[in-house]
């Protein structure tokens, strides 16, 4: 089986990326991509325009989606692919995460504006109609409005935890997250467990808890996982059977990330679709992942 270049983890405009789900895909095509994944925060509404534009790509579509959860103060984030777009208790959970994103955003703009030049509207005006709103959008806002250099510096400075703006939004626990996949008939997968920012976001007796649950794989080739949380994750992997993934993270313009800069392999990609019952994989014309 030849190997193929699949990244599983892309953002759209729908919820914190900057190119509309059709032009994503075709610039995963563009790049020489076999596969990509569409993962938008809490939302799959973007599936059905990545699907119409991937039919006539030579490459894979795996729809998905990026979902909430957190631990204490501890943001985990739970990658599910081919979950069922309908299941009742996943349109739910994620309804009610956006609409608490929403509030909390206005909320820390509010907060952000005593100090500074910025308002609701100037945030709105960052984001496509029906998007996630959420920090980036803000960020976003404070770099067209001279305030921070770029998104990176908005999440580093006037954005970061310790600048007395941040506020936590309700998600559930990541366990209840890896169980609403599951009985959506996705595969579970946690997000960039070795970020940099947060060392590893879950510990081992958490994982095992997960794994009992449904947990399928661990991202861990991804740029902001760190060599040292990256070797624990390799460990983690062999020893409790998990699949290992490789990701982008691609925002488009708005962080450096850029698609295909790491990488799934083929095994890996199989496992997901003969896994998955929720929904299938939309192969665009003359792709390899058939």
């Amino acid at each position: 089986m030849p190997e193929a270049f699949i990244d599983l983890h892309a953002h759209s405009s729908v919820s914190d990326g900057t190119e509309r789900p059709a032009d994503l895909v075709r610039a995963a095509a563009a790049s020489g991509l076999d596969g990509v994944a569409l993962t938008d925060h809490d939302t799959t509404a973007g599936w059905a325009e990545a699907a119409a534009a991937v039919r006539d790509l030579p490459m894979t579509l795996l729809p998905g989606l990026e979902l909430s959860t957190r631990v204490g103060w501890r943001s985990v984030h739970v990658l599910g692919y081919l979950v069922d777009p309908t299941d009742p208790a996943l349109v739910a959970e994620t309804d009610r995460i956006r609409s608490d994103r929403l509030t909390r955003a206005r909320s820390m703009v509010d907060r952000i504006g005593q100090d500074h030049p910025i308002t609701w509207d100037d945030v709105l005006a960052e984001a496509t109609a029906g998007a996630t709103i959420g920090r980036p959008h803000i960020a976003d806002a404070l770099v067209r409005l001279g305030l921070e250099p770029d998104r990176s510096a908005a999440f580093r400075g006037i954005l970061h935890p310790s600048s007395g703006y941040y506020e936590p939004h309700d998600a559930p626990t990541p366990l209840r997250g890896v169980e609403m996949i599951r009985a959506a008939g996705g595969v579970p997968v946690i997000a960039h467990p070795a970020a940099s920012s947060r060392g590893i976001v879950i510990d081992e007796p958490m994982l095992r808890e997960l794994v009992g649950a449904g947990l399928g794989g661990l991202e861990v080739d991804h740029r902001e996982n760190l060599a040292s949380g990256k070797r624990t994750l390799l460990d983690w992997t062999a020893r409790y059977g998990l699949f290992v993934t490789g990701s982008s993270d691609y925002h488009g313009t708005g962080k450096p990330n850029r698609l295909g800069e790491h990488r799934t392999v083929r095994r890996s990609f199989d496992t997901i679709v003969e896994q998955a019952t929720g929904s299938a994989p939309v192969v665009g014309a003359g792709s390899p992942l058939t």
